[in-house]
């Protein structure tokens, strides 16, 4: 079983690589990753300070703030800093996969506006961008797409 310490210096050390990973200048002296990592997870930089000094773990709201702005999920965070385990937060299982219908075809546009409940003074206009997103033409405009039909 691991002392706090040692869950401290392993923490610590993973949040440091994931740091520099994300590009957080944690290596030399002014350049501004512990503070910048602070205002990015909402923190007190003496929090992320006292963390990447091994003096202190964080508490679960400066955890979570790290989360965020490392883009991991919370529970890789509590996990790795040793305050729970993966048999205290078992992932959750993938939702089964759908398979299509053999021969379905794709839905139209209009079918997939009625499906998502769009309103119907909308639906001409989800119609319109959604074909131009379809066959590629969103953004083109008419003239250029005459020329290309050329």
């Amino acid at each position: 079983m691991k002392s706090d310490a040692e869950h401290i210096e392993d923490f610590a050390g993973w949040v440091e690589d994931v740091m520099r990973a994300r590009g957080y200048d944690i290596d030399s002296p002014r350049g501004g990753g512990k503070t910048k990592l602070a205002e990015d997870a909402g923190v007190h930089r003496a929090a992320v300070t006292r963390l990447l000094q091994r003096q202190s773990m964080p508490d679960l709201d400066t955890m979570r703030g790290l989360a965020r702005a490392l883009g991991v999920p919370v529970r890789d965070v509590l996990i790795r800093s040793g305050k729970l385990t993966e048999e205290d937060l078992p992932q959750a299982p993938a939702p089964p996969a759908v398979p299509s219908p053999a021969g379905a075809a794709a839905l139209s546009a209009e079918q997939a506006a009625a499906a998502l409940g769009i309103p119907e003074h909308l639906r001409a206009a989800f119609v319109q961008i959604t074909e131009q997103l379809r066959v590629g033409t969103a953004g083109v405009s008419p003239e250029a797409e005459e020329q290309a039909r050329s």
